[in-house]
């Protein structure tokens, strides 16, 4: 995918985990599903920042977090993720481990012609997006290859 600020440069598979991983860390701190924030933030914004995640990487995240919640006006909700049930959950995923969870669903299913926000959008759109952010279930710990199928199949 093509660089929009640093013409230079491609955008790379490590840039699309960084936007990821912030949207699960940002999510996280509002209480808002990841879709909110995808869809909140408009498309060509997405191209910019994900052309700037070489940069953004090496800032402090919740900086980062702060500077997005407040750039566009991200609200506070009440999904809150990490109340589980302690019965059913003994480890909640990191931040880290969501963002390369979305990370790999959307390297494995994007589409002919598509660049990396065109699947970023549409993955983090899914119906699946419910389930693998859902704790208790433990779908995200599902190896790559059948979350992927879910994904293609509408569902585990």
């Amino acid at each position: 995918m093509k660089n929009i600020v640093f013409e230079d440069e491609t955008v790379t598979d490590d840039d699309l985990y960084f936007i990821c991983y912030m949207v699960e860390r940002v999510g996280r701190k509002i209480c808002q599903k990841n879709k909110y924030i995808v869809n909140k933030i408009e498309y060509n914004e997405w191209l910019r920042l994900i052309s700037l995640a070489s940069v953004l990487h090496c800032e402090n995240p919740e900086k980062t977090e702060w500077e997005w919640i407040q750039e566009y006006h991200l609200e506070q909700g009440s999904y809150d993720r990490l109340l589980v049930d302690k019965t059913l959950v003994e480890h909640i995923p990191t931040a880290t481990q969501m963002g390369k969870v979305y990370k790999r669903l959307i390297l494995s299913t994007m589409r002919p012609n598509e660049n990396y926000i065109d699947g970023f959008v549409r993955v983090y759109n899914d119906e699946l997006c419910d389930i693998l952010d859902d704790y208790n279930n433990g779908s995200f710990y599902e190896p790559s290859y059948c979350i992927t199928r879910a994904y293609n199949n509408g569902g585990f």
